[in-house]
């Protein structure tokens, strides 16, 4: 059982629906399959991080974090079936209900999922031909069961009566569509048409991966896949390793910037469990960027002596009289612009999608 605490937002638990077909990708193993070096299912367990509880509806698999594992009866069941398994498994009385094949989900849609619901019985996300998208979602749980019991009990669709049959009364959620859930819930529609995308086809799969791998994108997808590859869970500043890397390459030397930002890293690990996290990064990255300008400041300066002192240092350094700020590009520790998501749906796919990575014949699976 994942144990997490959600930022500042209503405790909530998550469901991911992972079972299914995959009919339309020939049958592949549609949570294994990997965008951006991550597997499908792990990127949407890392977008409900916060959840206290987060139940997997499939056969168990090796995930990125820990989940309770569920299964729906009978297997292969439907969505339906799948959400009264896993829901049996949750106790909060908030519970996001999520698909395993949405590759933009974040934590911040999560969260302002959560906090939408207010009053009603749940909120959705909605895609941009204004389609709600019930496997995004969150929902409270006693409306949930509520209705799924009532499903259950027969209560969903009107019984049916051939010519010379009798009528037949359906009991049971397998086979029921998802849409007479939704249909008896108030519910509130949040419109986030990338959130919403999810990966059916494998046109899906490349238009995903080549989205990702666009300059505005790339940078914040590939940390993300090395800290989850590492078992790292620590949000730091990366403008001011970058503008770190920047000034240890432009002042001392190009590999400088690589094994400086390395060594940060290092010293940081080394504070240890107490002291350690994003606040002791920071502050090696500041003692290196001072030690990059007062490098700088004596390169420039040929060896001529000099009085001044280095900026946030007690002994005289060699250089020019004042301080200089680290060269180039913007001020050290300043992030640079937040980059947007963009607003189309469904990607076109192009060139920027590496040949192995859009394949069918050869998907990658976990």
């Amino acid at each position: 059982m994942t144990s997490n605490s959600a930022r500042g937002a209503a405790a909530f638990d998550a469901v991911v629906l992972a079972g299914g077909r995959a009919a339309r990708l020939g049958g592949a193993d549609k949570p294994g399959v990997r965008v951006g070096g991550r597997a499908l299912l792990d990127r949407v367990l890392a977008a409900c991080a916060d959840a206290g509880t987060t139940v997997v509806v499939a056969a168990p698999r090796p995930t990125s974090r820990p989940v309770v594992w569920a299964r729906e009866q009978p297997a292969g069941g439907g969505p339906l079936a799948a959400l009264d398994a896993g829901l049996r498994r949750t106790a909060a009385d908030l519970v996001v209900v999520l698909s395993a094949d949405l590759p933009f989900l974040r934590e911040e849609t999560v969260r302002r999922l959560v906090g939408a619901v207010g009053t009603a019985d749940g909120a959705l996300l909605t895609d941009p031909e204004g389609r709600d998208q019930p496997l995004v979602a969150a929902y409270r749980r006693a409306a949930l069961r509520r209705e799924l019991d009532r499903l259950a009990a027969g209560g969903g669709e009107e019984p049916t009566q051939g010519e010379f049959e009798p009528v037949v009364e359906r009991r049971g959620l397998a086979g029921l569509p998802l849409r007479l859930l939704t249909g008896a819930l108030e519910l509130v529609r949040v419109p986030e048409a990338l959130a919403a995308f999810d990966c059916d086809t494998w046109d899906d799969i490349a238009a995903a991966r080549a989205r990702i791998r666009e300059h505005g994108h790339v940078l914040d997808e590939w940390i993300s896949a090395v800290k989850d590859e590492l078992g790292i869970d620590l949000d730091v500043d990366t403008g001011a390793l970058l503008d770190l890397a920047r000034d240890a390459a432009h002042g001392v030397a190009r590999p400088a910037a690589p094994l400086t930002t390395f060594l940060v890293g290092y010293a940081a690990g080394r504070v240890g469990t107490a002291g350690g996290g994003p606040q002791a990064v920071a502050e090696a990255a500041r003692k290196a960027a001072v030690l990059a300008a007062r490098w700088e400041q004596e390169t420039a300066s040929g060896g001529t002596p000099s009085t001044a002192a280095a900026p946030d240092s007690g002994a005289p350094s060699g250089g020019a009289p004042s301080a200089a700020a680290p060269s180039g590009g913007a001020p050290s520790g300043e992030a640079p612009a937040a980059q947007g998501e963009g607003a189309a749906a469904r990607p076109a796919s192009g060139p920027a999608a590496a040949p192995d990575d859009s394949s069918p014949s050869a998907p990658e699976t976990s």
